[in-house]
């Protein structure tokens, strides 16, 4: 399938469906058109001697530097392998392809000043599989992503290496098998191809897709508890809700009580008044996650349809400016706060776990097990659950209030979004490994409430996990048991399965 990237307004699903669905990426005439206009004008400012950052000077620091016509056409190879100097693990392929995709569009609006031909054979890579190998350190998140994106444009000269249908060689070599030959750059195509915030959009499309199923998770999770702590319901009542309405909040409220519908377990007494906060305000603390991913959403999106070059052309004027769109910081401080959102959900899972364990607080068997004494039961597993919710409490620490100079002072603010997108992406690793912690446990108390039954939504996840996991009749390692959920969650048949008799978890 073809999804046509021809200027107009484009969504994180659009990057996905690039990124992760197989979708071929396709200029639209319009876009074509745009290109061509702005190119002819570069052209025309390089002919008539005017003086451009970055095609007739230098660069940074050098930008008051003068250069011949013959040596700004040498500058933009120098421009894109001086700046390649990442290090690293190296980025997944689709993060690459999700990067490739948001530096496309930043070209069909027609500001950036390079060639149809340059940009098409960037998207020819994309859609043939040669796919740049890039590293994850190299970029400060200022002057966008300056590193990666030099990785990536350095393959277009035959430079570096890709990945050709996943397997690892020589840009040269990669090109050569699909059929491409390598670029000679023109004027303004250094700072083109490297100087935008793609790689960061690109990722943040990626991570809020996934951070999308796993707060849906997450909701799941909760219940499941909350149906074996034998919660009250009435805190979850919509009219309790409709009198503080932050939209997540209402959101939790409605999808818990949809899950929770049925509860053979709810409907005996219990003879509680009121449960302790994280069971009573698992609304007001869930709440905020999605309402954060909603803001976060809108910034990155805003992001995706922006032109974040440098210097930006304006054709219809015959005009151009150096400024400073291609700043991170935007980026950073929406990362930073879903860094947070994410993290409470694991924050909120823990404690779930604990009263779980925990005989006075839960009525249950102590640990979850029948021979508590001779045997521990799911102790353990809570401290596993308590490292991660530490660690997070390290990875949450915002990114984006530290600045280090770069360039000899010329770029001495930047946004380091990317080091707060690495930290985010360990936080959705420890919200899986919570919520399958905080599962088991459920599951495992939900047996003792046999045979009294768990609501509609809760059931079919027990159910599941019942299918790899079973009861612990006595102690056995759990780190085969956790992963196996651990497994449930990432794959997503949780909350398919879940989602599948309720209904969506949409927000």
């Amino acid at each position: 399938m073809d999804t046509v990237y021809n200027g107009d307004m484009k969504t994180l699903d659009d990057v996905v469906d690039i990124a992760r669905n197989g979708n071929k990426l396709v200029f639209g005439q319009d876009a074509k058109d745009r290109m061509n206009r702005c190119q002819e004008m570069v052209s025309k400012l390089v002919e008539e001697g005017e003086k451009i950052y970055g095609v007739t000077t230098g660069i940074g620091e050098l930008a008051s530097v003068l250069l011949t016509p013959e040596k700004g056409l040498e500058l933009q190879k120098k421009i894109i392998f001086s700046h390649s100097a990442s290090i690293g693990d190296e980025l997944p392929q689709e993060e690459v392809r999700a990067a490739m995709s948001c530096r496309a569009n930043v070209w069909t609006k027609g500001h950036s000043g390079l060639r149809l031909s340059t940009a098409q054979m960037y998207i020819d890579m994309i859609n043939n599989g040669v796919i740049p190998v890039v590293y994850e350190k190299g970029s400060v998140g200022c002057s966008g992503d300056l590193s990666p994106l030099s990785q990536i444009a350095e393959t277009l000269l035959g430079e570096g290496e890709v990945r050709y249908n996943g397997e690892r060689m020589k840009a040269m070599e990669g090109l050569k098998r699909a059929g491409m030959v390598p670029l000679e750059p023109t004027f303004k195509e250094g700072l083109a191809l490297i100087n935008g915030t793609q790689v960061m959009v690109g990722q943040m499309c990626l991570l809020l897709e996934d951070a999308r199923k796993l707060i849906r998770t997450a909701i799941i999770s909760s219940a499941m508890a909350l149906d074996a702590l034998h919660t009250v319901l009435k805190p979850f009542d919509p009219r309790v809700h409709a009198l503080r309405p932050h939209d997540g909040q209402i959101k939790i409220a409605r999808h818990l009580l949809a899950l929770l519908e049925g509860s053979e377990i709810l409907k005996s007494p219990s003879g509680k008044v009121q449960d302790g906060y994280s069971m009573r305000c698992t609304p007001q603390v869930l709440g905020p996650s999605i309402d954060v991913w909603h803001y976060t959403k809108k910034t990155i999106e805003i992001e995706l349809n922006s032109v974040v070059d440098n210097p930006i052309f304006f054709p219809e004027d015959m005009d151009h400016i150096g400024a400073g769109n291609f700043h991170g910081q935007p980026i950073g401080i929406a990362v930073d706060l879903m860094k947070i959102g994410m993290a409470e959900i694991c924050s909120l899972s823990e404690r779930h776990t604990n009263r779980l364990l925990n005989p006075v607080l839960s009525g249950l068997p102590a640990f979850l097990t029948k021979d508590a004494g001779m045997d521990s039961g799911l102790m353990v597993a809570q401290y596993t659950a308590a490292v991660m919710v530490s660690e997070n409490k390290v990875l949450a620490h915002p990114a984006s209030v530290d600045s280090i100079s770069v360039s000899a002072d010329q770029e001495d603010h930047v946004s380091m979004a990317p080091v707060g997108i690495r930290h985010l992406k360990e936080i959705h690793k420890n919200v899986i490994g919570t919520l399958a912690i905080e599962m088991l446990a459920s599951a495992q108390a939900l047996d003792f409430h046999k045979p009294l039954n768990p609501g509609k939504g809760t059931k079919v996840a027990y159910d599941l996990i019942r299918e790899v996991v079973p009861f612990m009749e006595e102690d056995r390692p759990l780190h085969p048991d956790i992963l196996k959920v651990y497994d449930l969650i990432a794959s997503g048949k949780i909350l398919k399965a879940v989602e599948a008799e309720v209904g969506e978890l949409s927000f």
